[in-house]
């Protein structure tokens, strides 16, 4: 693709209340970490131009809330997007635990019948000590459900823009496919048509 045609991506980040989705939002798009927590209500969007595989990528990141009382209208947000970020904070085991229903809330929202729907777990806050999800178990999650793992830190930037950029590509990928079987079907259809007309 050339990089003077952007393509436009929406990538969500979901998780648990606390577990650093802003941070690590702020900290990929404005290379900032700020010490004093403030939760995100609803949605906010960052946007970041990147260029990726030759191509110029505008990423419309969604942060979402990660509290129980806003899960049904943050789950509208999922529409539409084009991959998704899944958060824990590996100090808090809750966190990784509720990491099913929020996978499965981002399923059930996007198309359910595609598999290839690409999405990143992360283990934030790996600067901390007091460590409750080994790395270990954190994998084995990912791995069964064929998900890349990134253990990253907002606070001291460890893994940011790899994790956020795998994700890119993944999506870009996506997109890449699922244009090309568009314009491969619609070719189909196009000689199909015009070999109607020729016998009738």
């Amino acid at each position: 693709m050339n990089p003077r045609k952007k393509v436009d991506l929406k990538l969500i980040i979901i998780g648990a209340l606390g577990v650093g989705k802003t941070s690590l939002l702020h900290q990929y798009v404005h290379k900032t970490f700020y010490e004093d927590y403030q939760t995100t209500l609803g949605a906010s969007i960052l946007s970041k131009i990147i260029i990726l595989d030759n191509t110029t990528l505008k990423l419309q990141i969604w942060d979402t809330g990660g509290q129980e009382r806003f899960r049904s209208m943050v789950s509208t947000f999922y529409k539409g997007s084009d991959g998704c970020i899944l958060a824990f904070d590996v100090t808090d085991l809750e966190s990784f635990e509720a990491l099913d229903t929020w996978r499965g809330d981002v399923l059930a929202k996007t198309i359910p019948m595609e598999p290839s729907y690409p999405m990143v777990v992360l283990g934030n806050k790996i600067d901390l000590a007091d460590r409750q999800v080994p790395p270990e178990v954190a994998q084995g999650w990912c791995k069964e459900k064929d998900i890349p793992y990134f253990e990253v830190s907002a606070k001291n930037d460890i893994n940011v823009v790899q994790a956020f950029e795998m994700l890119a590509s993944r999506a870009l990928s996506r997109y890449r496919s699922i244009l090309e079987n568009y314009l491969t079907d619609s070719i189909k259809l196009s000689s199909e048509d015009q070999s109607r007309s020729r016998c009738c």
